[in-house]
C-alpha cells in the first residue's frame, strides 16, 4: 500500500540531506557521487535521474531504520498529502497504523466531497458527534441500497438527515454523484419528473456545439433502450433547455426548441445509423441533409453537414 507514494516521499527526504559512508551517497560542490561499493548497474540508474532506493534499504547501517518511512516523523502537511492519495479502503487500514493522521477529519471530508459532491448536510451546522468518516460509510451504505432500490435509497439519506425532502436537493445530488447505477437511476428519474425537472436546470450548454451537449446531457441522464414516451419527454426537456442556455444562437440560426427537438432526433437516429452493425447500407451526408431540411426547412445546408460529420467522427450521441 502506497509503495509508491512512499518513494516519492523518501526521495524528497534524501534531497534535502547529504549521506556519506559505505553505499550511501555523499555532495561535492553540489553533485551527487556514488560511494565505491555501489555498482555499476545502480550508478546507470542514478546517472538515469532517479536514487536507488532498493540498495539504500540494503545497505542500511542500523536495525531502526530498515522498513517504511514513518509517517509521523514528517511534517503533517506532507503526510497528509500522502495520505490524501489514499481510496477509502487503503485510509482504514493506515490508521491502524497512523491513527491520529489517517483519521483526520480532513482527509475524510475530501473523500466524502470528491465521491458525492452535493449533500445537504454540507450546507448545515454538524449534530454533535458528527464526523465525516461516519458520513463516508452512510453515504456508501445509502448509494448500494439506492443501487438495488432507489426509493429505499433516497429514503435513507433523508432518515440520516444527509439530503433534505426536495427535488431541488435530490437532483443536485444525483447531478454530483458518479456511484449511483445507471440502470435505476433512470427507473428513478422516470418515476420522479420532478427531481428530472430540476437535473435538467442544473445543466449549462452555453456556447456547446448541438451533438456534444447532446452527449453531455445523456451522460447524466441515461436514454432509454427503446423508442417511447420517456424518451420524447427528455428530448423536449433537452431542446428547451438548449435554447434557454443559447439565446443568441437561436435566434442567428432561426431555430425554434421545436426545430431543436427535430434535430436531436435525427442526431439520434442518425448516431444508430451510422454505429450499428446491423446496418448495411449506412445514410450518407448528402440523404442526411435532404431528411433533415424537409423536417426543419429554416435550418441551413451547412449547419446540418455539420452535424453529419460530428456524428461521423466522434460518434454516438446516446452511446
Amino acid at each position: 500500500m502506497g509503495q509508491g507514494l512512499w518513494r516519492i516521499a523518501r526521495n524528497q527526504q534524501l534531497q534535502q540531506q547529504g549521506y556519506s559512508g559505505q553505499g550511501y551517497l555523499t555532495r561535492e560542490h553540489g553533485r551527487r557521487i556514488p560511494a565505491n561499493n555501489v555498482s555499476s548497474t545502480s550508478n546507470r540508474k542514478q546517472a538515469q535521474g532517479g536514487i536507488d532506493i532498493y540498495h539504500l534499504l540494503k545497505t542500511r547501517k542500523s536495525k531502526e531504520q530498515e522498513g517504511f518511512i514513518n509517517l509521523e516523523m514528517l511534517p503533517p502537511e506532507l503526510s497528509f498529502t500522502i495520505l490524501s492519495y489514499l481510496n477509502a479502503t487503503d485510509l482504514c487500514l493506515a490508521s491502524c497504523v497512523w491513527q491520529d493522521l489517517a483519521n483526520d477529519e480532513l482527509l475524510w471530508q475530501g473523500l466524502c466531497k470528491s465521491t458525492w459532491g452535493h449533500c445537504s448536510i454540507y450546507n448545515k451546522n454538524p449534530p454533535l458527534g458528527f464526523s465525516f468518516r461516519k458520513l463516508y460509510m452512510q453515504l456508501d451504505e445509502g448509494s448500494l441500497t439506492f443501487n438495488a432500490n432507489p426509493d429505499e435509497g433516497v429514503n435513507y439519506f433523508m432518515s440520516k438527515g444527509i439530503l433534505d425532502d426536495s427535488p431541488k436537493e435530490i437532483a443536485k445530488f444525483i447531478f454530483c454523484t458518479r456511484t449511483l447505477n445507471w440502470k435505476k437511476l433512470r427507473i428513478y428519474l422516470d418515476e420522479r419528473r420532478d427531481v428530472l425537472d430540476d437535473l435538467v436546470t442544473l445543466h449549462n450548454f452555453r456556447n456547446q456545439f448541438l451533438p456534444n451537449a447532446l452527449r453531455e446531457f445523456f451522460r447524466h441522464i441515461h436514454a432509454p433502450e427503446e423508442r417511447g414516451e420517456y424518451l420524447e419527454t427528455l428530448i423536449t426537456k433537452f431542446s428547451h433547455r438548449f435554447c434557454a442556455c443559447n439565446p443568441d444562437l437561436m435566434r442567428e440560426l432561426g431555430l425554434s426548441p421545436d426545430a431543436v427537438y427535430v434535430l436531436c432526433y435525427s442526431l439520434i437516429l442518425l448516431s444508430i445509423d451510422l454505429t450499428s452493425p446491423h446496418v448495411k447500407n449506412k445514410m450518407s451526408k448528402r440523404e442526411f441533409i435532404r431528411n433533415t431540411r424537409r423536417a426543419a426547412q429554416n435550418i441551413s445546408e451547412d449547419f446540418v453537414g455539420h452535424l453529419y460529420d460530428n456524428i461521423y467522427l466522434i460518434g454516438h450521441v446516446a452511446a
